[in-house]
């Protein structure tokens, strides 16, 4: 995983004793107290970036913190062009913990969604921003009906519902949730910041958070049970055979995995519609918003890394696969699932662990395999594991799993690819069912292009 690039200089604010050690560290670091601060000019956050940003917000007061919270300019900042994880997190740790509380308080739309930012904390200011909104819907629409008030509650009430935990389920928190336009939201089953293995859920092409978020998450929350139920086959590991090359802790060893386990539902990033479902431009702005993600956990976790995994359906994949070929990135395994391809050619080409790419076709998935964007991962010569889910199997020492059928059926209970894909999360790769490589020539060439008219938004349909 990286670190991306060098912090912007804060103008330093006279009297005020914040100064900057740039070369030596890239980030804020605070001398004196909260109370020998005076309060920001509110228009310097409108314009401030980078460490110039965070020292706005580390001075302003609750005021001005509350009117920034709702300036579109102070959100766009925060949640699309925001400073570096790492420099956030140092910012956040140096911080006092009355300025901490103000900030929660006053600014939860733009703490919430800073990389770097504890993920307790996230999810806290996360849910008063939820909490808030719906309440200031409700007051608005009483009595009146209101279009887009009520395309943002609808919004809202699926991220509700997403957060609703049944007895018995792991613990969910909202890590991300912008409000604008479609929106952006994350919920995370599992706890981010200890959790030894971490995996990421990027959904594919109709997924939106007004229509499908509260489904997602209960796929996520699946595929954390899952990965829960066979852990214990990852602290053993005896019996098994050995890990698959470059298997084994995320710090490169294969001694015991401790610490449980994590799954990050992912909505953040707009998906194809049919308006744009030609388009590349949403995967490489997906693309970019992932390896933030992954800084984010970098900058929390420090010397404390997990095992990260990706797991990508669909137009997800195409997402992951740029993301993971950027060097900005990296990554213990990735997952493809239905994938319509990318400009990625080769494994090689992906910051993934020796081994450990894997491709997901279910029987009947007219995407999978099309090589609609490129080079098909599952292909013979990118050098990829393509998953055995062409019949009904038998489960390690669960009976039988079914095989997946269409599109979107991977990651449902009862499925050989769910099996599998909580394998690969957990280390155990080399316990999943393999097939030969696809037969393409082994020059991973584009095939016949397919409907994609056969995927509408209502074939996406909630769970049984």
């Amino acid at each position: 995983m990286h670190s991306s690039g060098v912090v912007e200089a804060p103008t330093v604010p006279g009297p005020e004793s914040r100064v900057m050690d740039a070369a030596a560290h890239g980030v804020l670091h605070v001398t004196g107290t909260d109370a020998d601060r005076g309060h920001a000019d509110p228009d310097r956050l409108a314009v401030a970036q980078g460490a110039a940003f965070l020292d706005a917000l580390g001075t302003a007061g609750p005021g001005d913190l509350a009117r920034a919270d709702s300036d579109e300019r102070v959100l766009a900042t925060a949640q699309d062009r925001p400073p570096t994880a790492i420099s956030v997190a140092r910012w956040w740790g140096a911080l006092s913990a009355a300025t901490r509380e103000r900030l929660i308080a006053s600014a939860p739309a733009v703490v919430g969604n800073l990389d770097g930012v504890p993920y307790d904390v996230r999810d806290r200011a996360n849910r008063t921003t939820l909490d808030a909104g719906l309440t200031d819907d409700a007051t608005a629409t009483a009595g009146a009906e209101s279009g887009p008030t009520t395309a943002r509650t609808a919004m809202l009430e699926q991220v509700r519902d997403a957060l609703h935990q049944e007895p018995g389920e792991g613990p969910r928190h909202l890590v991300v949730l912008d409000t604008r336009g479609t929106g952006r939201a994350a919920v995370a089953i599992g706890d981010l910041a200890s959790a030894r293995d971490v995996s990421v859920v990027v959904p594919g092409m109709f997924f939106t958070v007004t229509g499908q978020m509260h489904d997602f998450t209960d796929t996520a929350s699946d595929l954390y049970d899952e990965q829960t139920a066979v852990s214990a086959l990852a602290a053993t590991r005896t019996g098994r055979g050995a890990p698959a090359s470059g298997d084994g802790d995320g710090d490169g060893s294969t001694g015991v995995t401790t610490g449980g386990t994590a799954v990050l539902a992912w909505m953040g990033y707009r998906t194809p519609d049919m308006s744009n479902i030609l388009s590349l431009g949403l995967a490489r702005t997906g693309a970019d918003r992932l390896e933030r993600v992954v800084d984010g956990l970098d900058a929390v976790r420090g010397a404390d890394r997990p095992r990260l995994n990706v797991v990508a359906h669909s137009y997800g994949s195409t997402t992951a696969l740029m993301a993971l070929s950027s060097g900005h990135m990296r990554a213990d395994s990735l997952t493809v699932l239905g994938s319509p391809g990318s400009e990625v050619q080769s494994a090689a080409e992906l910051a993934v662990r020796t081994g450990q790419v894997y491709v997901g076709d279910a029987h009947s998935d007219p995407i999978a395999g099309s090589g609609y964007f490129g080079t098909d991962p599952g292909s013979a010569g990118f050098g990829s594991t393509v998953l055995d889910l062409s019949a009904d199997t038998a489960g390690v020492d669960t009976g039988l799993f079914r095989r997946p059928v269409g599109h979107n059926d991977y990651l449902k209970p009862g499925t050989a690819s769910l099996h599998d894909v909580a394998l690969i999360g957990i280390g155990r790769g080399d316990l999943v069912r393999h097939q030969a490589r696809r037969g393409q020539g082994g020059d991973g060439t584009a095939q016949p292009l397919p409907d994609m008219y056969l995927l509408r938004p209502q074939d996406l349909q909630p769970r049984d």
